[in-house]
């Protein structure tokens, strides 16, 4: 992982088409495909012991005679009510558009635990259509045909078996505490190096050290940086506040975006705001820490969620009581930031 592997968005189609031996399905055309797992948008904590302390049999038949009970919200859901949010507003505006959130869950569950899943999406009135139930095999190859513009699941290796296959990828996880966030507005904050960029950066800082880093930053202020796993991610994002600004709504755009980075303004900074300039693309805000603390940051901005490729800032933002994501990508990796518990193989 790592390096200047390109990150690009998958082809967009209306009609079927075949990705290996798998049918792309068609989609609303146009639309910013988030597949999530049923671990990252439901709480299954005793589910998820029942799987591994007694098996797959054991765990379906819990399943079955629980399936009248809804479960929990996870982390993820938050973001999903604002992408729903969204999409009500892009309705309003737009009737006829299909330039809106597909939401489509994802798991490796077994087929039969989707009565459960669909009770618990229709009694917290979410719109969620779309499912993928791959009965213990990775869903990991379904990404693609989804044509999937965001992943988020609770299961490490999952996520960097998709960050593999180029697509845009972080393991969610719950915050230490619960804090409210916006109704109506979605709110995603991004780290910048090894999530929107490449960590090409951070290899200068790995090899050379901060004062070697400030030259190199200097020297290559005005070359773009190449893009990291959630550039794409961002740019769907862009397009979609787009459509609020063209009706002259950009100060009541339902969709903010952050660059929260510990890089220094002064000494670095410039490149990370030209380098999305020459993208085309720009965040609502950015915040130059020179690696100073996240967590107080993200606890005024209350972000539906918050991007990272180290361990260190998802857990600092967690104790302020951020939902954050890890994506697991670039140089900074370790085996434990990747995976930060030993995890059993889950029912997503």
């Amino acid at each position: 992982m790592g390096g200047n592997q390109d990150f690009l968005r998958q082809p967009r189609a209306q009609e079927e088409t075949q990705i290996g031996n798998i049918r792309a399905w068609p989609k609303p055309q146009n639309a910013v495909t988030i597949a999530v797992s049923s671990r990252a948008l439901f709480r299954m904590d005793e589910e998820q012991r029942i799987y591994t302390e007694q098996g797959v049999e054991e765990y379906v038949r819990y399943q079955l005679e629980h399936e009248n009970e809804p479960f929990s919200p996870g982390p993820a859901f938050p973001f999903v009510k604002a992408l729903e949010a969204v999409n009500r507003r892009l309705r309003e505006l737009y009737p006829d558009s299909e330039d809106i959130f597909d939401i489509v869950l994802v798991t490796n569950n077994h087929a039969q635990v989707g009565v459960r899943l669909i009770n618990s999406i229709n009694h917290y009135d979410l719109f969620i259509e779309r499912f993928c139930m791959t009965g213990g095999n990775s869903p990991i190859c379904y990404l693609k045909a989804y044509h999937t513009n965001l992943y988020l699941s609770a299961d490490a290796e999952k996520v960097r078996e998709a960050i593999d296959e180029g697509i845009a990828a972080a393991t969610i996880f719950s915050p230490s505490r619960d804090v409210a966030v916006s109704q109506s507005q979605l709110r995603v904050a991004f780290d910048g190096d090894a999530v929107l960029f490449s960590d090409e950066s951070e290899r200068i800082v790995k090899a050379h050290g901060l004062d070697r880093f400030f030259e190199h930053e200097k020297a290559h202020e005005n070359k773009p940086l190449a893009q990291g796993p959630l550039k794409g991610f961002l740019e769907a994002l862009g397009r979609l506040q787009k459509k609020f600004y063209s009706k002259g709504l950009r100060l009541e755009c339902p969709i903010r975006t952050y660059l929260v980075t510990a890089r220094s303004a002064a000494s670095s900074g410039a490149r990370a705001l030209k380098t999305l300039r020459s993208w085309g693309l720009e965040t609502d805000e950015a915040l130059f820490l020179a690696g100073a603390p996240k967590g107080p940051l993200l606890e005024k901005i209350r972000p539906h969620i918050f991007f990272d490729d180290q361990m260190f800032h998802v857990a600092g933002a967690q104790e302020m009581g951020t939902v954050a994501a890890h994506v697991p990508y670039g140089v900074a990796q370790t085996p434990q930031q990747a995976a930060p518990a030993k995890q059993a193989p889950s029912a997503q």
